[in-house]
């Protein structure tokens, strides 16, 4: 291995580097935009939902204000609400759930595969009530959940599929790009995505044009045109400057994505020849993750780890330490601890190394040795 300077800090994300050299071209649109005044549901906000499509292969885009408020209008578009419930790991960001939550209806969790912390299928049958609409796989990590048997359950049952694909731009199962899997794809933009906007930013996509001009009354109060309120709907709407670094960014988001790809498989491959007990999450054969982030299992002495990574001056992270099921505001599910002992296990030992397109791969190689030496 090569090495840096041990003093030199190594971030866990650092946007800095795509704006060095995009900027001019983000700032270019974002002027457009001020010079022609107009910053809710104008041109760039329709250009972006027709060019969001098109990457994402579906027939509609809408944009929204955030990944959160993508899954309320997609439950909602649904006709779900008080009494529904709605399937998803509770391995996953909070937020997921929340998104359930706005639109009244009831997650109804389950617990994850152990080695990627995707929802686990072979669970998802057991949790379906009379209640149950709708299940929402969350794309964890930028790894398409298992897709197939989820809609195999999903048509047995009657139930509409919504995903979860707000870390996963661009990543593919079994040649479909998801947000395509499903009734519904959500997506977040938030700066530190794949594709992030300089703001919150979200995105629904639809093959249904029923669904997709329901999604966009509802992002907007309501309205089917000015002052016709056709349905109660929300302020939810993508605005016209994080539109255009949207449309600037989106061009660039393969290569990015396969950056932070060959990042992956250096620490992959440095990690396994070390023969380390740090153990990165598993990798499905049916597509290609886009790797928002790199998590790997410790074996022990998470906290102790973490330290020493950060006394090298690198940073860790934890996504996510606790589960949705022992979160304060979801107590009321009724579950407690033991309730998903794989989700329990992952919350207890992951840690988040640092991945993002520009990462030096010597500085990967740092952050290897660093852990290789805490262990040994």
């Amino acid at each position: 291995m090569t090495t840096t300077p041990a003093s030199r800090p190594i971030p866990l994300n650092d946007t800095r580097p795509q704006y060095e050299a995009i900027g001019a071209q983000v700032r270019a649109a974002m002027d457009a935009v001020l010079e022609r005044s107009w910053f809710i549901l104008g041109q760039e906000v329709a250009a972006f939902e027709r060019e969001f499509a098109a990457f994402c292969r579906t027939g509609h885009a809408v944009g929204v204000s955030n990944g959160t408020d993508a899954i309320h209008i997609a439950v909602r578009a649904l006709g779900l609400g008080p009494g529904d419930e709605v399937i998803l790991p509770t391995h996953t960001a909070t937020f997921s759930a929340l998104g359930v939550s706005m639109a009244g209806a009831v997650p109804r969790l389950v617990d994850v595969e152990p080695d990627t912390g995707n929802i686990d299928a072979a669970q998802i049958e057991a949790a379906i009530t009379p209640a149950t609409k709708a299940i929402m796989p969350v794309h964890l990590y930028g790894q398409a959940a298992d897709m197939d048997p989820i809609r195999a359950i999903a048509a047995q049952h009657g139930l509409a599929v919504i995903e979860d694909a707000a870390q996963a731009h661009g990543a593919t199962y079994r040649g479909a790009t998801v947000g395509s899997l499903g009734r519904i794809g959500c997506f977040s933009f938030y700066p530190t995505k794949n594709l992030g906007a300089y703001g919150d930013g979200g995105a629904v996509t639809t093959d249904d044009p029923g669904l997709a001009e329901i999604m966009r009354e509802l992002r907007h109060g309501g309205q089917h045109d000015r002052y016709h309120h056709v349905r109660l709907g929300f302020c939810n709407r993508l605005d016209e400057i994080q539109a255009a670094v949207l449309r600037v960014k989106l061009p660039y988001l393969a290569g990015w994505n396969a950056a932070r790809a060959e990042r992956a498989a250096h620490y992959t491959r440095l990690l396994a020849k070390a023969g380390n007990p740090v153990e990165p999450l598993a990798i499905r054969d049916y597509g290609q993750p886009v790797y928002h982030l790199y998590v790997v299992k410790t074996p022990d002495r998470r906290t102790e780890l973490m330290a020493a990574l950060k006394a090298a001056g690198i940073d860790s992270y934890i996504h996510y330490p606790v589960p949705v099921h022992l979160q304060e505001a979801y107590r009321f599910l009724g579950h407690g601890p033991g309730s998903f002992p794989v989700a329990e296990d992952l919350a207890a030992r992951i840690v988040s190394l640092p991945l993002y397109p520009e990462l030096p791969l010597e500085d990967v190689e740092r952050i290897v040795q660093t852990i290789v030496t805490f262990y040994s």
